[in-house]
C-alpha cells in the first residue's frame, strides 16, 4: 500500500477494524510519521467542521495511537493543542473511549516537559473530563520513572491550594480525580488538603470517599507505590492494533447486541457464584455446616461505641485499576468501587 492508500484506509470509521491499514502504517513508520503529525494539526484546526459534518472521521484517533506506539515526542504538543480546544465538543470528537486512555497516549509521547500538561490541567476553558484525565498522565509518568513522586505531589499540592478553582458545580470531576491520583501516589503529604476538599464538599461521595483515601494510607507507602508500578492499566501504548481492535465502534449494532448479551450472561454467572460464596461464608461464620447442623454455639458480641471488629478479606483484593468484576470493561475505581 502507498502512504496515500494507508491514510485513506484510516480516515473514516466504517464499522470494521482497519487492521491492514494500521499494520501497513507500522511497517512504513518513518514515511508515515510526518503525515500523522499533519493529521493531528489538521484535526485541531478543523475540529468543529469535522465533528459536525463528518461524524465518522477517525484519522485523528488512529494517528494518536500510532504516534504513541512510535514514541513520537513531536506529537506531544500537537495532541495537547487538540485537547485544549474549549468546550465539551473535544471529548466527543476525540471519543470517550479514547479520552479515558489519553493519559497513556500523552505519557507515550511525553517529551520531558510537564508545563504543557500543567497548562491544560489549569485551563478552565478546556473540557473538565479531558483535564481530569490529563491529571492521571502525571501519575503514569511517576509509575514509569519519567517523573519523581515528589515533583508530582508538589504540583498536586499547588492544585489543592489555589491552582484549581474550588467550585464543585464546575470541577467536581477534577477534584475527584485529583484526590484519587493523590491517593495512588500515597497521600501522606496531601491528607490535610484532601480532607479540606471533602469538608468543603468539592467532590461527590459517589466518586471517591475519605475512607477510600484512608485505605491507601493503611496499605503503606511501599505497597501503594508497588501496586502503581505493577498496574498494567496505566502502561504505555505499545501496540495500536491490540489496543483498538476490540473497540465497540468497530462492530455493527448486531455484533454489539450479541456482545452485550454475552457480558450480561457472564455477569449473571459471576453474581450467582459470588452470592453462593457469600452465603457459604455467612453460614460458616455463624458456626453452621453446609447441611445446617450446628457446630458451635455462637457467643453474643458486646460492642461499645468505640469497639471495632476488624474486617478479614475472604477473596482476592480487586485493585483500584483492575477491570471491574461486574464485567463492564471499566476500571474498578470508575465503576463499582464506591457503589
Amino acid at each position: 500500500m502507498t502512504i496515500e492508500e494507508i491514510l485513506a484506509g484510516l480516515k473514516y470509521n466504517e464499522q470494521s477494524f482497519p487492521q491492514e491499514s494500521l499494520a501497513e502504517a507500522v511497517a512504513h513508520r518513518e514515511e508515515i510519521t510526518p503525515e500523522l503529525l499533519k493529521v493531528i494539526e489538521y484535526s485541531a484546526e478543523n475540529m468543529e467542521a469535522l465533528w459536525q459534518e463528518e461524524g465518522d472521521y477517525f484519522a485523528h484517533i488512529h494517528a494518536m495511537y500510532l504516534l504513541a506506539q512510535f514514541r513520537e515526542t513531536r506529537a506531544y504538543e500537537p495532541i495537547i493543542g487538540l485537547l485544549s480546544i474549549p468546550g465539551k465538543a473535544t471529548r466527543y470528537f476525540v471519543g470517550i473511549h479514547v479520552v479515558s486512555n489519553i493519559g497513556r497516549v500523552l505519557a507515550s509521547v511525553h517529551n520531558g516537559d510537564m508545563n504543557p500538561l500543567k497548562a491544560l490541567i489549569e485551563n478552565e476553558d478546556a473540557d473538565e473530563f479531558v483535564r481530569s484525565v490529563v491529571i492521571e498522565t502525571l501519575t503514569i509518568l511517576v509509575a514509569i520513572g519519567e517523573q519523581t513522586r515528589e515533583n508530582v505531589i508538589g504540583y498536586f499540592k499547588e492544585l489543592f491550594n489555589g491552582k484549581l478553582e474550588r467550585n464543585k458545580s464546575k470541577n467536581s470531576i477534577l477534584w475527584g480525580t485529583l484526590i484519587i491520583e493523590s491517593a495512588r501516589l500515597y497521600p501522606e503529604e496531601l491528607y490535610d488538603d484532601i480532607k479540606a476538599a471533602f469538608d468543603d464538599d468539592l467532590v461527590g461521595g459517589f466518586f471517591v470517599t475519605l475512607e477510600g483515601v484512608d485505605d491507601y494510607l493503611a496499605d503503606g507507602k511501599e505497597a501503594v507505590l508497588d501496586e502503581l508500578r505493577e498496574d498494567k492499566s496505566i502502561s504505555l501504548i505499545d501496540d495500536a492494533i491490540e489496543e483498538m481492535k476490540e473497540w465497540s465502534c468497530f462492530r455493527t449494532p448486531e455484533e454489539n447486541r450479541e456482545r452485550a448479551e454475552e457480558i450480561e450472561e457472564i455477569v449473571g454467572m459471576m453474581a450467582a457464584k459470588l452470592f453462593s460464596e457469600a452465603k457459604k461464608r455467612s453460614r460458616q461464620s455463624a458456626g453452621l455446616s453446609s447441611s445446617g447442623a450446628e457446630q458451635r454455639s455462637p457467643q453474643p458480641v458486646h460492642r461499645t461505641r468505640n469497639s471495632y471488629i476488624p474486617y478479614v478479606r475472604q477473596t482476592k483484593k480487586v485493585g483500584r485499576n483492575d477491570p471491574c468484576p461486574c464485567g463492564s470493561g471499566k476500571k474498578y475505581k470508575k465503576c463499582c468501587l464506591n457503589k
